[in-house]
């Protein structure tokens, strides 16, 4: 039979009208106008052709058509929220699950990952390390936190936390021999490079002016690590000069272990939180915002 269905928007009206006895409490229910459930009443009473609801006083009663349409549209309901309810708390009591890349992880996020757990409890947040330092590629992660550059995958939502700056950095022995007003000066130096971001070193040398040229050159002769972690700790040995996010060696600058005598330049990477695309906002926006303010401090 063809439009046998009625609108399910009429249908739920009539649901809670029939389960709560009035217009008015059904309205207040759907956080919609007495007008308009009275409406959706009225057309369900057009599309069968007999009235579903008597006037009963300031009330309303079912007619034997409208108890015999209660009967199945209820439990159907019924089982609607409570399948509805069901799914709702098996979101909010599972664990989010942030990945990171283990150099993100280890120099930033760990020291501060207590006062996270702390200030988000009902987050339920597991940390794992991501496994490439190279963001966007498909993961059973609910977010990852990586720095990454435009323009953004178009199968994952991005929400920018802040701007990457990076700087050269070695250690006061060897930077105690760098003349800081000549960034060329580099050159004569051992240039630590990590796999992961090729870019860096470029995007540097660039932003200061430097002849891209002797750059290659200088990185021929270089050294590479796998991990930012490791090239990091190859400054600090006095092994060379890295190139590297200023987020991740802020506590070496504050406690005198590494130098940056040219400052710091800002990228178009930004740090960012990734999610799946069409993810449910509702419990990442508290984690991005928890992220700004950390970075701020």
């Amino acid at each position: 039979m063809q439009n046998s269905m009625p609108p399910l928007s009429a249908l739920r009206a009539f649901e809670a009208t029939a389960r709560l006895g009035s217009v008015t409490a059904a309205a207040d229910e759907l956080n919609v106008t007495h007008g308009a459930v009275s409406r959706q009443l009225k057309s369900l009473d057009e599309h069968f052709g007999v009235a579903l609801f008597a006037k009963a006083g300031r009330g309303l009663v079912l007619t034997h058509h409208g108890e015999q349409l209660q009967s199945g549209v209820g439990e159907a309901f019924s089982r609607l929220r409570d399948s509805c309810a069901a799914l709702k708390h098996e979101v909010e009591e599972a664990s989010f699950t942030l990945a990171c890349p283990g150099s993100l992880l280890a120099r930033w996020l760990i020291p501060r990952l207590d006062r996270l757990h702390r200030d988000l409890p009902e987050l339920k947040l597991q940390v794992v390390v991501s496994d490439t330092e190279q963001p966007g590629k498909p993961t059973d992660a609910s977010a990852t936190l990586a720095f990454t550059e435009p323009p953004w995958p178009a199968d994952i939502e991005v929400i920018p936390l802040m701007s990457e700056q990076i700087c050269a950095v070695a250690s006061p022995a060897l930077a105690a021999h760098i003349d800081p007003t000549r960034p060329e000066s580099l050159f004569a130096n051992t240039l630590l490079v990590t796999a992961s971001r090729p870019q860096a070193w470029p995007q540097w040398a660039s932003a200061k002016g430097l002849e891209q040229g002797a750059l290659k050159d200088a990185l021929q002769q270089g050294q590479s690590f796998a991990h930012l972690y490791y090239l990091i700790e190859a400054a600090v040995a006095g092994l060379g000069i890295a190139i590297a996010p200023t987020l991740l060696v802020e506590d070496e600058l504050s406690s005198g272990r590494l130098i940056a005598p040219w400052g710091s330049i800002e990228t178009s990477a930004r740090l960012c939180l990734l999610l799946p695309k069409h993810a449910n906002l509702r419990r990442s926006e508290p984690l991005a915002e928890w992220f700004k303010q950390a970075l701020k401090g």
